[in-house]
């Protein structure tokens, strides 16, 4: 199995698992933002729009500037590969799993069906 680093995939993990991490790189994906933009259109304080985007680029996944009293935050340039690549592997795991489980049933299906018939003969 490939090893991955645990330290990235925590912190990415923990990035994406709030929405409003989610909604906040959705909306860097279309554009650069300011904090204070961001606060807004997601309906909260500066500060704590300020920690959600601390926890993004901690994972590497919001790079921030600051010019004059702004602060522009955009896209990191880690990507996900490595997660995407993670959980691929889950997905192919579990559809293996699934799909041998719909063999079982199927089986059992064709058992009762031939079975069915024998009884009423």
């Amino acid at each position: 199995m490939v090893q991955y680093s645990q330290t990235h995939f925590d912190a990415s993990f923990g990035a994406l698992s709030d929405a409003t991490r989610r909604g906040v790189l959705e909306q860097l994906g279309r554009a650069d933002a300011s904090i204070t933009a961001l606060a807004e259109r997601f309906h909260m304080t500066l500060t704590g729009m300020k920690k959600h985007i601390g926890v993004l680029e901690q994972a590497g996944l919001v790079t921030t500037e600051k010019v004059g009293r702004v602060r522009t935050c955009r896209l990191g340039l880690r990507s996900l590969q490595e997660e995407a690549a993670w959980i691929e592997l889950y997905r192919l795991l579990w559809s293996a799993r699934f799909d041998e489980l719909d063999n079982v049933v199927e089986e059992l299906t064709q058992k009762e069906r031939v079975d069915g018939r024998k009884k009423r003969k």
